[in-house]
């Protein structure tokens, strides 16, 4: 039997999930056949980022979700919209009301307000060369121009 559910990654009590299709004897991190998505539980909100079209084409192929997996499509809104296409609807209408989920940035994370690093010894010579060196043709450039000018 087929089963869908959480393939946990990340690193010390830091768990993010993969949302994979797996062969229900397979180990939680052994072998699968697809990765359909992503959860990760430790954002506010939790972020879910997964592929719907691949979502259903695996439950109307007969596999299931596990207990877990099953309360976060719950969450998500895709179990209902699951039913709704066992009842009948069409899944461009249903694949047309998902949202994709927005990239929430933690700003505790964010580098984008964080102040520049201080550059390296290395990296500071190799600028005060540069701005040493433009300065030496300029001194001479003048002078090449005096004598033609003459």
């Amino acid at each position: 039997m087929v089963r869908i559910r959480l393939r946990r990654v990340g690193s010390r009590h830091q768990p993010s999930y993969r949302i994979v299709v797996a062969d229900r004897e397979d180990p939680r991190d052994g072998r699968f056949l697809e990765i359909i998505g992503h959860y990760n539980p430790r954002t506010q909100p939790a972020t879910v980022d997964l592929n719907e079209a691949r979502l259903y084409h695996w439950l109307q192929h007969g596999a299931q979700p596990s207990d877990s997996l099953a309360q976060v499509l719950r969450g998500v809104g895709a179990w209902s919209r699951w039913e709704r296409l066992k009842g009948g609807e069409s899944l461009e209408k249903l694949l047309a009301e998902v949202t994709p989920s927005a990239k929430v940035i933690d700003p505790r994370t964010s580098r984008a307000s964080a102040s520049p690093a201080k550059p390296s010894k290395r990296t500071r010579a190799k600028a005060a060369e540069a701005a040493a060196a433009p300065a030496a043709p300029e001194a001479a450039a003048p002078a090449a121009e005096s004598g033609t000018a003459e």
